[in-house]
């Protein structure tokens, strides 16, 4: 069994929280926004909204290539999506189902009815405690405060020059992030749609990117759908190589990451890696619907030593994955529960986990 393309060396795309730059956006501090009924300045008339120039999301950069990238070549290389592409927008006529009911397009992202007010350009987010609102973001989208909680927005993002994520919050502390999509409008191999770090994630619809979520420490992710990513078969991160599309990827180091009722599912991918590529600790993977991959969770170390206090409890598993592989462990790995996980069709057990490097 070929291992190179499950272990996949993503090297150049871990990315230093200590250097993240923001370079060539708006920082709404004081000036952070509510929702709809808030005595806070809409952005849309407030003065100094506007971070691109021109109105162009492709003149203002997110900031240089992060620590650990590779600098990208001058000329954007050739590739093609295969995915379907980002919705225009949040459905506004979709009922909400019955808690506990599998996440889908019906029951995630931007609630019924709720009108969005466009926000160009890239914005940071440093006001402690703001809630922001029934926003469509377009442009990348930072925070650096404390409590802000993101409810009922749409993040598109802009024209990526350097790796992008529609939404990071690596250096904020207990964001939240509820009722919301993530959609890039211009699809690219350079495109993630969040950088999670001590965020709380509900409901969210993620779709259109490279990959759904990458996590830092500190990570809920509930009642989500992350699904029909969009592959390149030219990816710069990758050497040219095809992307490595996951739904979530931890990184070594990380630690404290759960995943709650979701439905994660790269199947629609002709060559995604995996559901969940996993090189944190502490980690619980649970109540879920699960599909795709070379295996659909995979852990591996990366360059940590080992792996620990690892929980896979009562998921439901596709059979798309290319190896027929559910689960996937390193040697450095163990799995401290492994129980009530079964095949969604014939709700019978999986076969235990593979277990080479």
């Amino acid at each position: 069994m070929r291992t190179t393309r499950l272990l996949e060396n993503r090297s150049d795309r871990i990315i230093a929280a200590a250097v993240v730059a923001l370079v060539g956006v708006t920082v709404l501090g004081v000036a952070v926004w509510g929702g709809p009924g808030s005595t806070e300045a809409d952005p849309n008339v407030a003065a100094g909204v506007d971070a691109q120039p021109s109105g162009s999301v492709a003149s203002t950069p997110g900031g240089p290539s992060p620590s650990g990238v590779t600098p990208r070549p001058s000329t954007s290389a050739k590739a093609t999506p295969t995915a379907r592409p980002p919705s225009a927008g949040p459905k506004t006529s979709r009922p909400r189902t019955p808690a506990g009911a599998k996440p889908d397009a019906t029951n995630t992202g931007v609630r019924p009815g709720v009108k969005l007010s466009v926000v160009n350009g890239n914005v940071t987010f440093s006001t402690s405690g703001a809630v922001v609102e029934g926003k469509e973001f377009r442009g990348f989208v930072h925070v650096t405060g404390r409590n802000i909680t993101f409810r009922n927005c749409l993040f598109r993002g802009g024209v990526a020059t350097n790796n992008e994520f529609l939404l990071t919050t690596v250096r904020g502390t207990n964001t939240v992030v509820e009722d919301s999509e993530f959609a890039p409008a211009h699809p690219s191999a350079r495109i993630d749609g969040i950088w999670a770090q001590n965020v709380s994630i509900y409901r969210a619809n993620i779709h259109g990117s490279v990959d759904g979520v990458k996590t830092g420490s500190n990570v809920l992710i509930q009642d989500s759908f992350i699904h029909d990513l969009t592959w390149f078969a030219s990816d710069p991160n990758q050497g040219g190589g095809e992307t490595h599309n996951d739904g979530v990827q931890s990184l070594p180091g990380d630690t404290k990451l759960t995943l709650r009722h979701n439905t994660i599912d790269v199947s629609s991918l002709p060559a995604a890696n995996a559901a969940l590529q996993n090189a944190a600790t502490e980690v619980r993977i649970e109540n879920n619907w699960l599909d795709g991959g070379q295996c659909t969770l995979n852990f591996h170390p990366g360059n940590s030593s080992r792996l620990t206090s690892l929980y896979v409890v009562g998921n439901r598993f596709g059979r798309h994955s290319y190896y027929r592989c559910p689960i996937l462990l390193s040697l450095q790995s163990s799995l401290a529960e492994n129980s009530g996980n079964v095949w969604v069709d014939t709700n019978t057990p999986i076969p235990a986990p593979q277990q080479h490097n």
